[in-house]
């Protein structure tokens, strides 16, 4: 397998920091080579905090996906998300080349010009992505490809994506710290686009929440691509906080009854029973009921899931999601949370699984999860970032010694035999004496 198919994708997330090794079957299927995680308290708000710590965090995932696939990383596709990633849409019109067909060099003209039509862009950004949304030939509307059509003027709308340098300065040398180096930088609603949304789903729109550990993602795709998207400072995270003070428990017990017993919805959690939490540090054992952990659960889960519903209306884009929501990232394993969703923002919704997998881990390894570094692997080949360079390449076996010459071999056992003539001579002579 040449390595140019081989593509490496790298989530850094509040709380586990991902990876993944792909490769395309003869089907053109993502086939998984080797995914690993470790988990990751270096960053806050999906922001690093601590370039040690998650650097070491990246080391060690590494090391365990190197050594399971035999491979050795040098390359890495990024996610980009946090507070500091906003959008800008912008647009643009050029005449189209004298042949009056549009080509690909028409189609980096429009963009370009885009890019340098944004206002208000500082130089304390800089741009990830340049993503189209819709073209116009003449008359000829919403376009999400117009090469090869026929005109005289071809206009429309794009989506840039742009993030603060420090952030991304400090992003890139946890990065290098570790070994690597950015193959490329993708933002992360576009790879969970890539690894949940089905094409339907995207033309007819659709809206994605990514419920991470420090934040929440939101990001709508209408039309064929992606039209609006926001950060909001609440997340999973947030939910243990809250069990760790409603039941005055440490966070990493707190951690364990929300993955144990935690539901969103109380009016579904029909079952109650008391929870045996164990005593540590010289304290007793206490009971706490399971419907009060529920309680507190549904709260902050209401709060995230109102404040998704405030920021879709207030894009103008909710009366045209018709696909329903997509549920991906930790916080959509908690049961209840898709019925959680439905009641408050008053769409249909489903957990979102990567489905671009075809072959290597098995199916049910891949969770909402795993969406954002699938999408990762998806997007090297989608923008052909592996043409560009090698994200991985194969450990070669040790060489084995070629076996010593034969003529070698009879001239030690030659001198061996005469040898022994000699000693034997001496022992004869001794006796004789």
């Amino acid at each position: 397998m040449p390595e140019s198919n081989r593509a490496v994708g790298l989530d850094i997330g509040t709380t586990r920091v991902c990876i993944v090794v792909a490769e395309k079957d003869e089907f053109g299927k993502l086939k998984v080579i080797a995914k690993a995680s470790s988990p990751s308290n270096g960053l806050r708000r999906a922001t690093v905090v601590n370039i040690n710590k998650t650097s070491a965090a990246i080391k060690t995932a590494v090391a365990e996906v190197e050594r399971e696939a035999s491979l050795v990383i040098h390359a890495v596709n990024v996610a980009l998300s946090g507070a500091h990633v906003h959008c800008i849409e912008s647009t643009s019109e050029i005449s189209i080349n004298q042949s009056g067909i549009v080509n690909e060099s028409d189609v980096h003209r429009f963009l370009e010009k885009a890019r340098a039509n944004i206002q208000n862009f500082d130089v304390n950004h800089e741009v990830i992505h340049v993503i189209p949304q819709e073209f116009i030939v003449d008359d000829q509307d919403r376009l999400l490809d117009p090469i090869g059509m026929a005109g005289t003027t071809m206009r429309g709308s794009v989506y840039i994506v742009v993030g603060l340098k420090t952030r991304i300065r400090n992003i890139r040398q946890c990065i290098e710290r570790a070994g690597l180096k950015i193959g490329a930088l993708t933002f992360k609603p576009v790879a969970l686009g890539l690894a949940v949304i089905k094409e339907r789903e995207k033309n007819g729109g659709v809206l994605v929440i990514d419920i991470g550990g420090g934040t929440t993602e939101v990001a709508i795709f209408l039309r064929g691509a992606i039209q609006h998207s926001e950060v909001i400072s609440v997340g999973a995270n947030d939910i243990t906080l809250d069990i760790a003070h409603g039941v005055q428990v440490h966070e990493e017990v707190a951690e364990e009854l929300k993955l144990q017993y935690g539901y969103a919805v109380t009016q579904l959690n029909a079952k109650d029973e008391d929870i045996v939490i164990q005593g540590g540090d010289g304290h007793s054992e206490r009971i706490f009921p399971r419907s009060s952990l529920t309680m507190i659960i549904e709260a902050r889960m209401m709060e995230i899931f109102e404040l998704v519903r405030d920021a879709v209306i207030g894009s103008g884009y909710y009366e045209e999601i018709n696909a329903g929501i997509i549920l991906t990232g930790g916080g959509a394993l908690l049961p209840g949370v898709v019925e959680l969703a439905r009641l408050v923002i008053g769409l249909d919704a489903r957990i979102g699984y990567p489905e671009a997998v075809s072959a290597g881990i098995k199916a049910p390894l891949y969770g909402p999860m795993d969406a954002t570094v699938m999408g990762l692997v998806a997007n090297v080949y989608e923008s052909n970032y592996s043409g560009d360079h090698s994200f991985a390449r194969v450990v070669e076996p040790p060489k084995e010694l070629p076996p010593p010459p034969v003529e070698n071999v009879l001239v030690v056992q030659e001198t061996g035999v005469a040898w022994k003539k000699v000693v034997d001579g001496l022992q004869d002579w001794w006796a004789k004496l």
